[in-house]
């Protein structure tokens, strides 16, 4: 039996769907419960009690939701080009699905173990804008349109700092395979040989990107209510919206794990001593989302202007800086090459 999964074409295309299954299915359970712990954050920080009535302490009122999305009619706006409607939202969804193909978990627990997992990660992140005008072009409308517009502006210019953020990374730890970034990271002083220390504005960076990246508040300009009433997600209803609304949250999620790969050690222990596991990287992960729902619950919108100021202005010539500081520290053995021998002896 265990021949015919390993050495046949079926057996073998049979254990990539199982493995693939392994993986998405838990994660789309734990949407359902990280949506649950975002409205309780936001709750608790005006004092309301939040979702409390589906479930024992409302913990089922993410899957309520979810079906009652399901069942709505899907409505088609008049003049909407149909097939364009109905692709985008997929686009979108499948596109943040795939990305966690490269993204570990623990060691070895990964479903594609590539030497270029970033890059991965960056170009399949990078398609997801298409899903997003997609959607705005084909509702026929002007507040889709406009929506869809400022979110391909958004997330092309934040990505252009997060990729030179990610190579400041890239340089230290010398690979693209995230494994090895973890392993980098590894030594007997714990959490302070983890690159959220020496890389630490960059990790303030790479957070604020991720908010804009991901339309997240207080740079959810693309789904503006006061201006756009819900931006390119106006004309989506039942399963669409349902599919806009997972995937925008699958892709909040995997910048979760991709902060706490590259910052903070991953599945490795912050004590020295307590075994390394799954259950570390599970905690950073909802650490990370625990203040993307901080900053939204205390945050006041930006403007749009302010926003692509921000990205250009700022985030762009300082993470450049860095990209130059990392690269001459690592080749003359500056403060890089002092941290490096203090943690992990390199």
């Amino acid at each position: 039996m265990y021949d015919f999964f390993t050495t046949t074409t079926l057996g073998m295309g049979l254990t990539i769907v199982g493995q693939i299954f392994l993986l998405v299915i838990p994660l789309l359970l734990a949407l359902a419960f990280l949506m649950y712990a975002d409205r309780k954050i936001w709750a608790a920080v005006m004092m309301r009690r939040g979702p409390n009535v589906v479930g024992v302490f409302g913990l089922l009122q993410s899957f309520a939701d979810f079906l009652k999305y399901i069942v709505k009619e899907v409505v088609f706006p008049a003049g909407a080009d149909k097939a364009v409607f109905l692709m985008a939202p997929m686009v979108t969804l499948v596109m943040s699905l795939i990305a966690w193909a490269v993204i570990p978990f623990n060691e070895g627990w990964v479903l594609s173990e590539i030497n270029v997992a970033i890059l991965y990660v960056f170009a399949v992140s990078s398609l997801e804008v298409y899903g997003v005008i997609m959607g705005g072009w084909a509702s026929n409308s002007k507040y889709p349109f406009l929506g869809s517009l400022r979110s391909a502006a958004q997330m092309i210019s934040y990505e252009v700092s997060i990729g030179l953020i990610i190579i400041g990374i890239i340089l230290s730890s010398g690979s693209m395979n995230f494994g090895a970034i973890v392993a980098a990271q590894d030594s007997d002083y714990g959490l302070l040989s983890w690159y959220w220390l020496p890389h630490f504005p960059m990790l303030v960076l790479f957070f604020i990107s991720a908010l804009a990246e991901t339309n997240r508040p207080p740079f959810d300009l693309p789904e503006a209510e006061s201006e756009l009433v819900a931006g390119y997600q106006v004309e989506y209803s039942s399963t669409p919206f349902l599919l806009f609304m997972i995937g925008e949250l699958v892709a909040v999620v995997l910048m979760c794990a991709l902060i706490s790969l590259m910052f903070f050690g991953g599945w490795l222990s912050p004590i020295p001593g307590l075994p390394d596991g799954i259950f570390w990287m599970v905690s950073k992960m909802f650490l990370v989302f625990f203040f993307f729902s901080m900053v939204k619950a205390i945050t006041p919108r930006y403007r749009y202007d302010q926003l692509m100021r921000i990205g250009w202005k700022i985030f762009l010539p300082t993470s450049l800086a860095w990209v130059v500081f990392v690269a001459f520290a690592a080749k003359f053995g500056w403060f890089w090459g002092v941290y490096a021998r203090w943690t992990v002896g390199g």
